[in-house]
Protein backbone atom coordinates (compact mmCIF):
# COMPACT_ATOMS: atom_id res chain seq x y z
CA UNK A 1 0.00 0.00 0.00
CA UNK A 2 1.47 2.91 -0.81
CA UNK A 3 0.79 4.70 2.67
CA UNK A 4 2.43 1.87 4.20
CA UNK A 5 5.45 2.76 1.90
CA UNK A 6 5.61 6.51 2.34
CA UNK A 7 5.58 5.17 6.28
CA UNK A 8 8.59 3.01 5.87
CA UNK A 9 10.53 5.47 3.96
CA UNK A 10 9.15 8.97 4.21
CA UNK A 11 12.38 10.62 3.11
CA UNK A 12 12.02 8.99 -0.30
CA UNK A 13 8.59 10.15 -0.39
CA UNK A 14 7.62 13.54 0.53
CA UNK A 15 8.87 17.14 -1.26
CA UNK A 16 10.85 19.75 0.25
CA UNK A 17 9.32 22.18 2.18
CA UNK A 18 8.44 25.33 1.14
CA UNK A 19 7.59 27.30 4.08
CA UNK A 20 9.42 26.97 7.40
CA UNK A 21 8.43 29.65 9.57
CA UNK A 22 6.33 27.51 11.71
CA UNK A 23 9.20 24.60 12.35
CA UNK A 24 11.95 28.04 12.84
CA UNK A 25 9.96 30.11 14.91
CA UNK A 26 9.57 26.78 17.49
CA UNK A 27 13.26 26.26 17.27
CA UNK A 28 13.85 29.95 18.28
CA UNK A 29 15.24 31.12 15.18
CA UNK A 30 14.45 34.18 13.40
CA UNK A 31 11.40 34.25 10.74
CA UNK A 32 9.84 37.28 8.05
CA UNK A 33 6.79 37.13 9.84
CA UNK A 34 4.98 34.98 13.09
CA UNK A 35 3.40 31.94 12.01
CA UNK A 36 0.05 31.29 12.52
CA UNK A 37 -2.12 28.21 13.00
CA UNK A 38 -5.15 27.28 15.08
CA UNK A 39 -5.95 24.86 17.25
CA UNK A 40 -9.29 23.18 15.99
CA UNK A 41 -8.21 24.89 12.07
CA UNK A 42 -10.08 21.89 10.19
CA UNK A 43 -13.34 21.15 11.87
CA UNK A 44 -17.15 22.18 12.43
CA UNK A 45 -16.94 26.21 11.63
CA UNK A 46 -15.95 25.21 8.23
CA UNK A 47 -19.22 24.22 6.02
CA UNK A 48 -17.14 22.33 3.44
CA UNK A 49 -15.95 20.22 6.67
CA UNK A 50 -19.67 19.50 7.37
CA UNK A 51 -19.92 18.39 4.32
CA UNK A 52 -17.65 16.07 3.92
CA UNK A 53 -18.65 14.55 7.98
CA UNK A 54 -21.65 14.01 6.47
CA UNK A 55 -20.05 12.02 3.43
CA UNK A 56 -18.51 10.04 6.16
CA UNK A 57 -21.68 9.32 8.00
CA UNK A 58 -20.04 10.13 11.74
CA UNK A 59 -16.93 11.51 13.33
CA UNK A 60 -15.19 8.08 13.52
CA UNK A 61 -16.09 7.55 9.94
CA UNK A 62 -14.27 10.67 8.91
CA UNK A 63 -11.25 10.08 11.62
CA UNK A 64 -10.66 6.28 10.60
CA UNK A 65 -11.21 7.46 6.63
CA UNK A 66 -7.82 8.45 5.55
CA UNK A 67 -8.94 10.43 2.28
CA UNK A 68 -11.83 11.62 4.43
CA UNK A 69 -8.82 12.92 6.82
CA UNK A 70 -6.55 14.21 4.15
CA UNK A 71 -9.45 15.80 2.81
CA UNK A 72 -10.15 18.00 6.21
CA UNK A 73 -7.02 18.56 7.35
CA UNK A 74 -6.22 20.73 4.29
CA UNK A 75 -9.73 22.31 3.76
CA UNK A 76 -8.74 25.09 6.12
CA UNK A 77 -5.28 25.72 3.79
CA UNK A 78 -7.76 26.23 0.77
CA UNK A 79 -9.10 29.25 2.37
CA UNK A 80 -6.31 30.68 4.75
CA UNK A 81 -2.53 31.25 4.85
CA UNK A 82 -1.41 29.52 7.66
CA UNK A 83 2.06 28.54 8.72
CA UNK A 84 1.17 24.70 9.71
CA UNK A 85 -1.32 22.06 9.07
CA UNK A 86 -2.55 19.68 12.08
CA UNK A 87 -3.58 16.23 11.41
CA UNK A 88 -6.96 15.80 11.26
CA UNK A 89 -8.05 13.19 14.39
CA UNK A 90 -8.77 13.16 18.26
CA UNK A 91 -7.19 12.78 21.26
CA UNK A 92 -9.12 10.01 21.99
CA UNK A 93 -7.78 7.83 19.97
CA UNK A 94 -5.42 5.90 22.07
CA UNK A 95 -8.02 4.81 24.74
CA UNK A 96 -10.31 3.67 22.09
CA UNK A 97 -6.87 1.26 21.08
CA UNK A 98 -6.63 0.21 24.51
CA UNK A 99 -10.68 -1.73 23.37
CA UNK A 100 -12.32 1.47 26.08
CA UNK A 101 -14.73 1.68 23.07
CA UNK A 102 -15.56 4.92 21.50
CA UNK A 103 -18.38 6.65 19.90
CA UNK A 104 -19.23 10.30 19.48
CA UNK A 105 -23.21 10.83 19.39
CA UNK A 106 -24.98 13.36 17.58
CA UNK A 107 -24.83 17.23 19.67
CA UNK A 108 -22.96 15.08 22.14
CA UNK A 109 -19.26 14.97 22.84
CA UNK A 110 -16.96 11.70 23.35
CA UNK A 111 -17.89 8.49 25.17
CA UNK A 112 -16.37 5.16 26.37
CA UNK A 113 -18.24 2.02 26.33
CA UNK A 114 -16.13 0.71 29.20
CA UNK A 115 -15.00 3.45 31.21
CA UNK A 116 -12.15 3.01 33.99
CA UNK A 117 -13.18 2.97 37.04
CA UNK A 118 -12.21 -0.21 39.88
CA UNK A 119 -8.97 -2.22 40.16
CA UNK A 120 -9.52 -5.03 37.35
CA UNK A 121 -10.34 -2.36 35.34
CA UNK A 122 -6.86 -0.77 36.12
CA UNK A 123 -4.78 -3.78 35.95
CA UNK A 124 -6.34 -4.67 32.71
CA UNK A 125 -5.03 -1.79 30.99
CA UNK A 126 -1.33 -1.77 28.53
CA UNK A 127 0.08 -0.07 26.13
CA UNK A 128 -1.90 -0.73 22.94
CA UNK A 129 -0.10 -2.29 19.48
CA UNK A 130 0.47 0.37 17.55
CA UNK A 131 -1.45 -1.48 14.40
CA UNK A 132 -4.33 -0.43 16.48
CA UNK A 133 -3.91 3.01 15.18
CA UNK A 134 -2.36 1.99 11.85
CA UNK A 135 -5.32 4.40 9.93
CA UNK A 136 -3.56 7.42 11.58
CA UNK A 137 -0.14 6.77 10.35
CA UNK A 138 -1.82 5.76 6.93
CA UNK A 139 -3.61 9.42 7.24
CA UNK A 140 -0.04 11.68 8.32
CA UNK A 141 1.95 10.21 5.25
CA UNK A 142 -1.31 10.54 3.15
CA UNK A 143 -1.80 14.37 4.35
CA UNK A 144 2.51 15.07 4.21
CA UNK A 145 1.92 13.60 0.66
CA UNK A 146 -0.74 16.10 -0.47
CA UNK A 147 0.61 19.18 1.30
CA UNK A 148 3.17 19.02 -1.21
CA UNK A 149 5.68 20.52 0.97
CA UNK A 150 3.60 23.84 1.52
CA UNK A 151 3.35 23.84 5.50
CA UNK A 152 4.74 21.77 7.71
CA UNK A 153 2.21 19.03 9.75
CA UNK A 154 1.64 18.56 13.13
CA UNK A 155 1.12 14.94 15.18
CA UNK A 156 -0.18 15.24 18.53
CA UNK A 157 -2.00 13.40 21.32
CA UNK A 158 -4.10 14.20 24.05
CA UNK A 159 -1.87 14.46 27.82
CA UNK A 160 -1.34 11.34 30.14
CA UNK A 161 -3.72 13.30 32.16
CA UNK A 162 -5.97 14.55 30.01
CA UNK A 163 -6.59 10.88 28.22
CA UNK A 164 -7.40 10.10 32.08
CA UNK A 165 -9.88 12.19 32.65
CA UNK A 166 -12.74 10.67 29.69
CA UNK A 167 -11.17 7.16 30.53
CA UNK A 168 -12.14 7.32 33.85
CA UNK A 169 -15.39 9.70 33.59
CA UNK A 170 -16.01 7.73 30.88
CA UNK A 171 -17.17 11.50 28.69
CA UNK A 172 -16.75 15.15 29.17
CA UNK A 173 -17.10 16.20 32.78
CA UNK A 174 -18.18 19.36 34.36
CA UNK A 175 -16.53 18.64 37.88
CA UNK A 176 -14.50 15.11 37.22
CA UNK A 177 -15.63 13.92 40.63
CA UNK A 178 -14.97 10.48 39.28
CA UNK A 179 -11.52 10.69 38.27
CA UNK A 180 -10.87 12.71 41.34
CA UNK A 181 -12.20 10.69 44.05
CA UNK A 182 -9.72 7.93 42.38
CA UNK A 183 -7.16 10.53 42.24
CA UNK A 184 -7.08 11.51 45.75
CA UNK A 185 -8.59 8.00 47.31
CA UNK A 186 -6.86 5.52 44.95
CA UNK A 187 -3.54 7.15 44.19
CA UNK A 188 -1.84 4.03 43.01
CA UNK A 189 -4.69 3.33 40.35
CA UNK A 190 -3.89 6.44 39.02
CA UNK A 191 -0.42 6.75 38.40
CA UNK A 192 -0.89 3.00 37.17
CA UNK A 193 -3.48 4.74 34.17
CA UNK A 194 -0.98 7.33 33.77
CA UNK A 195 2.10 4.94 33.58
CA UNK A 196 0.13 3.17 30.78
CA UNK A 197 -0.92 6.22 29.14
CA UNK A 198 2.28 8.36 29.10
CA UNK A 199 4.00 5.10 27.45
CA UNK A 200 1.39 4.68 25.21
CA UNK A 201 1.13 8.57 24.25
CA UNK A 202 4.92 8.25 23.45
CA UNK A 203 4.89 5.58 21.12
CA UNK A 204 1.96 6.72 19.23
CA UNK A 205 3.41 10.31 18.76
CA UNK A 206 6.40 8.54 17.81
CA UNK A 207 5.24 6.56 15.31
CA UNK A 208 3.49 9.46 13.79
CA UNK A 209 6.91 11.13 13.28
CA UNK A 210 8.08 7.82 11.48
CA UNK A 211 5.25 8.33 9.40
CA UNK A 212 5.49 12.02 8.15
CA UNK A 213 4.66 14.09 11.12
CA UNK A 214 7.29 17.17 11.35
CA UNK A 215 6.38 18.05 14.60
CA UNK A 216 3.88 16.92 17.88
CA UNK A 217 1.78 18.63 20.43
CA UNK A 218 0.58 17.20 23.74
CA UNK A 219 -3.05 18.62 24.50
CA UNK A 220 -3.39 18.72 28.50
CA UNK A 221 -6.60 20.10 27.95
CA UNK A 222 -7.80 19.40 31.60
CA UNK A 223 -4.72 19.82 33.70
CA UNK A 224 -5.82 23.37 34.86
CA UNK A 225 -8.76 21.39 36.32
CA UNK A 226 -5.99 20.30 39.33
CA UNK A 227 -4.83 22.12 42.51
CA UNK A 228 -1.41 22.87 43.18
CA UNK A 229 0.35 20.10 43.95
CA UNK A 230 -1.97 17.91 41.86
CA UNK A 231 -0.89 19.27 39.06
CA UNK A 232 2.90 18.38 39.45
CA UNK A 233 2.23 14.62 40.52
CA UNK A 234 -0.25 13.43 38.30
CA UNK A 235 0.03 15.73 35.32
CA UNK A 236 3.26 17.44 34.64
CA UNK A 237 5.39 14.20 35.89
CA UNK A 238 3.83 12.28 33.08
CA UNK A 239 4.18 14.75 30.54
CA UNK A 240 8.04 14.73 31.08
CA UNK A 241 7.49 11.01 31.14
CA UNK A 242 6.43 11.19 27.31
CA UNK A 243 8.68 13.54 26.75
CA UNK A 244 11.60 11.60 27.68
CA UNK A 245 10.45 8.72 25.28
CA UNK A 246 9.83 11.23 21.74
CA UNK A 247 11.91 11.42 18.74
CA UNK A 248 14.18 14.20 18.72
CA UNK A 249 14.35 13.99 15.17
CA UNK A 250 13.78 11.95 11.99
CA UNK A 251 15.20 11.54 8.88
CA UNK A 252 18.13 14.04 10.07
CA UNK A 253 15.31 16.99 10.85
CA UNK A 254 14.53 17.71 14.20
CA UNK A 255 11.06 17.52 15.75
CA UNK A 256 9.99 20.37 17.82
CA UNK A 257 7.71 19.32 21.07
CA UNK A 258 4.86 21.26 21.98
CA UNK A 259 3.53 21.11 25.18
CA UNK A 260 0.07 22.99 25.83
CA UNK A 261 -2.15 22.89 28.96
CA UNK A 262 -4.65 25.14 29.75
CA UNK A 263 -5.65 26.64 32.29
CA UNK A 264 -1.56 26.11 33.19
CA UNK A 265 -0.54 29.80 33.63
CA UNK A 266 -0.57 29.36 37.44
CA UNK A 267 2.87 26.79 36.67
CA UNK A 268 4.88 28.18 33.35
CA UNK A 269 7.78 28.66 35.66
CA UNK A 270 7.69 24.88 36.38
CA UNK A 271 6.54 24.02 32.95
CA UNK A 272 9.90 26.31 31.81
CA UNK A 273 11.55 23.00 32.81
CA UNK A 274 10.24 20.40 30.28
CA UNK A 275 12.16 18.99 27.59
CA UNK A 276 10.34 20.58 24.63
CA UNK A 277 11.17 23.02 22.54
CA UNK A 278 7.78 25.02 22.52
CA UNK A 279 4.78 25.86 25.18
CA UNK A 280 1.36 26.99 24.47
CA UNK A 281 -0.51 29.37 26.66
CA UNK A 282 -3.92 30.17 26.97
CA UNK A 283 -5.41 33.55 26.63
CA UNK A 284 -5.36 34.10 30.43
CA UNK A 285 -1.46 34.39 30.57
CA UNK A 286 0.54 37.92 30.01
CA UNK A 287 2.64 37.18 27.25
CA UNK A 288 5.04 39.75 28.07
CA UNK A 289 5.65 37.50 31.38
CA UNK A 290 5.72 34.22 30.11
CA UNK A 291 8.04 35.67 27.64
CA UNK A 292 10.37 36.91 30.82
CA UNK A 293 10.02 33.39 32.62
CA UNK A 294 10.33 31.14 29.58
CA UNK A 295 11.09 33.00 26.59
CA UNK A 296 15.38 32.32 27.19
CA UNK A 297 14.56 28.37 26.52
CA UNK A 298 11.04 27.73 24.72
CA UNK A 299 9.18 29.43 22.10
CA UNK A 300 5.35 30.37 23.26
CA UNK A 301 2.46 29.64 21.24
CA UNK A 302 -0.96 31.30 21.51
CA UNK A 303 -2.95 33.00 23.11
CA UNK A 304 -5.81 34.88 21.54
CA UNK A 305 -9.35 34.58 23.33
CA UNK A 306 -11.49 32.41 20.53
CA UNK A 307 -14.24 34.40 21.32
CA UNK A 308 -12.00 37.48 19.74
CA UNK A 309 -13.59 35.97 16.23
CA UNK A 310 -16.65 36.72 16.98
CA UNK A 311 -16.22 40.62 17.43
CA UNK A 312 -16.15 42.70 14.21
CA UNK A 313 -13.33 42.54 11.95
CA UNK A 314 -11.62 45.78 12.98
CA UNK A 315 -11.74 44.76 16.55
CA UNK A 316 -10.36 41.32 15.55
CA UNK A 317 -7.27 43.55 13.92
CA UNK A 318 -6.61 45.10 16.90
CA UNK A 319 -6.76 42.30 19.39
CA UNK A 320 -4.08 40.42 16.91
CA UNK A 321 -1.97 43.09 17.08
CA UNK A 322 -2.18 43.80 21.04
CA UNK A 323 -1.42 39.52 21.70
CA UNK A 324 2.00 40.59 18.73
CA UNK A 325 2.78 44.01 20.58
CA UNK A 326 1.88 41.61 24.15
CA UNK A 327 4.91 39.49 22.73
CA UNK A 328 7.16 42.05 22.13
CA UNK A 329 9.57 42.86 19.75
CA UNK A 330 10.19 39.78 17.42
CA UNK A 331 13.98 37.74 17.22
CA UNK A 332 15.29 38.82 14.19
CA UNK A 333 19.06 38.60 13.74
CA UNK A 334 21.36 35.31 13.34
CA UNK A 335 21.69 32.41 16.35
CA UNK A 336 18.35 31.82 18.33
CA UNK A 337 16.20 34.00 20.57
CA UNK A 338 12.41 34.55 21.64
CA UNK A 339 9.80 33.37 19.23
CA UNK A 340 6.11 33.37 19.12
CA UNK A 341 4.05 31.20 17.36
CA UNK A 342 0.36 32.91 17.02
CA UNK A 343 -2.49 30.52 18.08
CA UNK A 344 -5.75 31.08 19.70
CA UNK A 345 -5.92 30.17 23.44
CA UNK A 346 -7.56 26.76 22.65
CA UNK A 347 -9.63 25.57 20.44
CA UNK A 348 -11.25 27.67 17.35
CA UNK A 349 -15.61 27.77 18.33
CA UNK A 350 -17.75 25.75 16.05
CA UNK A 351 -19.99 29.01 15.77
CA UNK A 352 -16.70 30.80 14.43
CA UNK A 353 -17.77 33.10 10.97
CA UNK A 354 -15.39 31.54 8.81
CA UNK A 355 -14.66 35.15 6.95
CA UNK A 356 -13.34 36.06 10.41
CA UNK A 357 -10.90 33.44 10.48
CA UNK A 358 -9.25 35.10 7.15
CA UNK A 359 -9.54 38.68 8.85
CA UNK A 360 -7.31 37.18 11.83
CA UNK A 361 -4.36 35.36 9.84
CA UNK A 362 -3.99 38.24 7.35
CA UNK A 363 -3.59 40.57 10.69
CA UNK A 364 -1.14 38.36 11.59
CA UNK A 365 1.18 38.41 9.08
CA UNK A 366 0.69 41.78 8.35
CA UNK A 367 1.16 43.21 11.36
CA UNK A 368 4.58 41.37 12.55
CA UNK A 369 6.02 42.00 8.72
CA UNK A 370 5.78 45.87 10.43
CA UNK A 371 6.91 44.50 13.56
CA UNK A 372 10.05 43.25 11.66
CA UNK A 373 10.36 46.15 9.68
CA UNK A 374 8.71 44.51 6.03
CA UNK A 375 5.87 45.24 3.66
CA UNK A 376 5.81 41.80 2.17
CA UNK A 377 6.39 38.51 2.16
Amino acid sequence: MAAEGACDNPAMSFAPLKNDSFLRACHRLATPHTPVWLMRQAGRYLPEYRATRARAGSFMGLATNVDYATEVTLQPLERYELDAAILFSDILTVPDAMGLGLSFANGEGPRFASPVRDEAAVAALAVPGMERLRYVFDAVASIRRALDGRVPLIGFSGSPWTLACYMVEGAGSQDYRLVKSMLYGRPDLMHRILAVNADAVAAYLNAQVEAGAQAVMLFDSWGGVLADGAFQRFSLDYTRRVLAQLKREHEGQPIPRIVFTKGGGLWLEAMGQLDCEVLGVDWTVNLARARQLVGGSKALQGNLDPNVLFAPPERIEAEVRAVLDSFGPPHTGGGTGPSHVFNLGHGISQHTPPEHVKVLVDAVHAHSRRQRGRTSA
